[in-house]
């Protein structure tokens, strides 16, 4: 059942297959038997030729990435066990079938044994998006078993990997429908109505990953001032308005996020005067602000995408905290996060307690958050644990 093409590992370069990580490193390369294309289908054994697993050939640090640790092809039908492994997941945790809520991420790269790919559901549209060759060479088939696993669930697939493909792999591909097409771009997360960008915004047009972290902040909002920053389309401002908030405060560097802001807004709280966007730059909008807003939410882009940026990170991390808290009354909430996949829960943690040492604030942790069930993590893969927050009270 072979692929046909084969990569030797280094001796003694096989332990961490054994222990079903999923990628393999090029410097654990021995040799290549046959003519490698980038995202070819490859094996990978041991230095005594012994099968250890299959996956996608790729340029890079990580050379291959693993779909399987079985020997099984890779056709129709293991897209089709794979998809509909994930999307139990999904129901399993009460993400599906609800009519309050159609905005899911039905697989989350390596989480859902599926590195490389990432799909989102939005209503009755599915955006997939490649961050591998292989899975961007795979595509039509990929379609094809979401439309399998779907059934009439599903009305379109947006194909959505413009700017996450590897640049150097010269794809020049473009987004754009795969299969249907859907323009109805409005749906729904825990009642609340949200236009989603899946053209031209960021990740595959809202950042899914973030549900229960607004749903908890919506019951902090009461009666506060809420100042949201790096708010993108406004998803924790609108959940802010639904808990009650004396007023809401969007801030963007984009002007086509305070677009989407202002439209969500309209879609859920139309002519609310409690709202207000602003388009401009952060640390700008934290060094001019006044000492008014009791409930801050920080989450900005992700600072350190590889380690090499990751003490630069750190340091963008205290800096961002420790402008806010200097100007948070005593007794409020700040909402604080990272992204980076590069920084550790401990290091974002003491970040912020840097920030905190700073401005010399008595500051409680309330809550520790991270990324939710439908961005699982592989028990094999640590390093898909991306998301981390804190919920502090700040005296």
């Amino acid at each position: 059942m072979s692929s046909g093409k084969t990569i030797f590992l280094r001796r003694g370069k096989d332990e961490s297959l054994k222990r079903f990580h999923p990628w393999v490193f090029s410097g654990a390369v021995h040799h290549v038997d046959g003519d490698l294309d980038e995202g070819d289908i490859v094996d990978v054994c041991n230095s005594e030729g012994e099968f250890l697993a299959r996956g996608h050939w790729q340029i890079g640090s990580i050379a291959v990435r693993i779909l399987t640790f079985d020997d099984e092809p890779i056709d129709g039908e293991f897209w089709r066990s794979r998809l509909a492994a994930a999307l139990a997941v999904r129901r399993s945790v009460g993400l599906t079938g609800r009519e309050d809520s159609d905005i899911y991420r039905l697989v989350h790269g390596e989480g859902d044994n599926l590195p490389g790919l990432v799909i989102d559901i939005y209503g009755k549209t599915a955006v997939v998006q490649a961050h591998s060759v292989g899975m961007h060479v795979n595509r039509e088939a990929i379609v094809q078993a979401l439309r399998e696993v779907m059934g009439d669930n599903l009305c379109a697939v947006y194909y959505k990997s413009e700017t996450t493909l590897p640049f150097k792999a010269q794809l020049a591909q473009e987004n754009g429908f795969l299969w249907g097409e859907c323009r109805d771009n409005v749906a729904r997360e825990n009642g609340l109505s949200f236009r989603i960008d899946w053209l031209k915004g960021q990740k595959t047009g809202f950042f899914v990953d973030q549900r229960d972290n607004r749903h908890l902040l919506e019951q902090y909002a009461r009666g506060r001032r809420v100042l949201n920053m790096f708010c993108y389309t406004g998803g924790f401002s609108v959940y802010a308005m639904r808990g009650g908030a004396q007023l809401v405060h969007s801030v963007d560097s984009s002007a086509k996020a305070i677009e989407l802001v202002n439209e969500n807004m309209q879609l859920n709280f139309p002519n609310d005067s409690r709202h207000e966007a602003f388009a401009e730059d952060a640390f700008r909008f934290l060094d001019e602000m006044k000492p008014m807003y009791d409930l801050v939410i920080l989450d900005p882009p992700a600072f350190a995408k590889h380690k090499d940026s990751l003490k630069n990170a750190l340091r963008g991390y205290t800096k961002l905290n420790a402008r806010a808290m200097e100007k948070m009354p005593s007794g409020s909430i700040l909402f604080t996060f990272s992204c980076s996949q590069a920084v550790s829960k401990d290091q974002f943690r003491l970040a912020v307690f840097t920030a905190a040492a700073i401005c010399r604030r008595r500051v409680r942790i309330l809550h520790q958050l991270h990324q939710p069930a439908d961005h699982p993590v592989n028990i094999y893969h640590p390093e898909g644990e991306y998301l981390k927050g804190l919920v502090l009270y700040v005296e």
